[in-house]
C-alpha cells in the first residue's frame, strides 16, 4: 500500500511539474514583448527581401533604363505638383 501511495504522489508531482512547464511556455509565448519582437523580425525579413529584389532589378541592365525613366517621371510629376 505504501508503494502505491508513493507512486501516486510521484505521478502527481510529475504532473504538477509538467503543468508548470506548460504554463511557463504559454506565458512566454503570450508575452506582448515577445509578440512585438516576432513582428519586428518578420517585418525586417520582409524589408530585407524587398531590398534584395530591388537591388537585383537595378543590377539587371535591361531593367535599369526603365527604372531610371520611371524615377524621372515621378520626380517631374512631383515637381509639377509643387510648382502649381
Amino acid at each position: 500500500m505504501a508503494r502505491d501511495t508513493d507512486n501516486i504522489e510521484r505521478e502527481i508531482e510529475d504532473a504538477r511539474e509538467a503543468l508548470a512547464s506548460t504554463l511557463d511556455e504559454l506565458g512566454s509565448r503570450a508575452n506582448p514583448k515577445h509578440i512585438v519582437d516576432q513582428g519586428k523580425q518578420q517585418l525586417q525579413s520582409t524589408v530585407d527581401q524587398g531590398k534584395q529584389q530591388l537591388q537585383a532589378a537595378f543590377d539587371d541592365p535591361k531593367k535599369r533604363p526603365w527604372l531610371i525613366g520611371g524615377g524621372v517621371l515621378i520626380g517631374l510629376l512631383l515637381l509639377r505638383k509643387l510648382v502649381r
